[in-house]
């Protein structure tokens, strides 16, 4: 890949955006040899159309703008590129109007006010996004990164001359993570089935996740690609709604299951300590549950002073 062609371009953004926050949530699950977070810089290896190329995304240093170069072959797609980046950095947010409506409940309001410019951080693919939930099915963020940089070494592909050492791995394709050998890797034998399932899935198109956004989709294929997901063994409700979350950009679909969510809700009124009771009590977030939970989680990463939650 060739270091020589590069093209810039600048992606405008309703201020607030919180990009320190943005970067920490992904710098917590950033996949070993895929993705790095330096300088500032959001960096990472692509492909687009079979051509191959480095994602490298930053704030503007004045102006309410994300600056996006791609580097290598696949600069040549850059106008094809931009909406993708921008949907995965959510700048098409209205910060003030999503304050407004969850800063309505006495609940959120002081998060809202904490960290006003908060945004739900997308995915480049949603492959790499359901793969990551299964691999951190019941183990920490930093085990599950772990796991995904052994995955990558075992079914992924080096990119020789890469120019950043950092993100010199491509992340294994459906068909290359179905057929690889997995065993000794550290996870479960059912957990390695399952994703192994997902990827032939994926792979022969029964089960299309990539390309779908809840916008501009009806609700009714929404919910038969939700169904579709759930429907395969090892994926439950908690990893449908974070892909609807992330990759699939359903700004109201809310993980009730979570963990973190759950005990959240609970510290503020020790009744409610069921998701069905919860997801009642949760109603009024809509249409923004998803900012909701982030806004959740981001409050538990803060008082830890690293990543939780997501």
């Amino acid at each position: 890949m060739s270091t020589v062609l590069a093209v810039s371009f600048e992606l405008p953004f309703k201020a607030p955006y919180d990009w320190t926050r943005v970067l920490r949530f992904f710098a917590g699950r950033a996949t070993p040899g895929v993705e790095a977070i330096e300088d500032g810089t959001y960096r990472r290896a692509i492909e687009w159309d079979g051509a191959s190329g480095t994602l490298c995304v930053a704030r503007h240093a004045r102006k309410h703008r994300l600056v996006v170069t791609i580097e290598g072959d696949a600069s040549g797609y850059a106008e094809a590129l931009a909406p993708h980046v921008a949907t995965m950095f959510d700048v098409d947010a209205d910060p003030a109007a999503i304050g407004r409506h969850l800063a309505r409940d006495a609940w959120l309001a002081p998060l809202v006010e904490a960290a006003p410019g908060l945004r739900l951080p997308g995915a480049w693919s949603a492959f790499e996004l359901v793969v990551r939930a299964i691999v951190g099915q019941q183990v920490s963020v930093k085990a599950a990164t772990t796991l995904i940089g052994r995955l990558v070494v075992r079914a992924g592909r080096r990119i020789d001359d890469h120019p950043h050492p950092g993100t010199a791995w491509r992340f294994p394709s459906p068909a290359a993570l179905a057929n690889a050998d997995l065993a000794q890797i550290g996870m479960p034998g059912k957990r390695v089935a399952a994703l192994q399932g997902l990827a032939r899935a994926v792979a022969s198109g029964a089960v299309p996740i990539d390309d779908i956004h809840a916008a501009r989709l009806p609700a009714a294929a929404l919910a038969d690609a939700r169904a579709a997901l759930l429907a395969l063994p090892g994926i439950g409700p908690w990893t449908v709604e974070y892909i609807a979350m992330r990759a699939w950009r359903d700004v109201d679909a809310f993980p009730s299951t979570d963990l973190v969510l759950m005990q959240s809700i609970a510290a503020r009124d020790p009744s409610l300590t069921r998701a069905p009771a919860q997801r009642v009590r949760t109603r009024t977030w809509r249409p923004y549950r998803a900012y909701a939970a982030m806004h959740l989680w981001n409050e538990i990463a803060d008082r830890a002073g690293g990543v939780r939650g997501g």
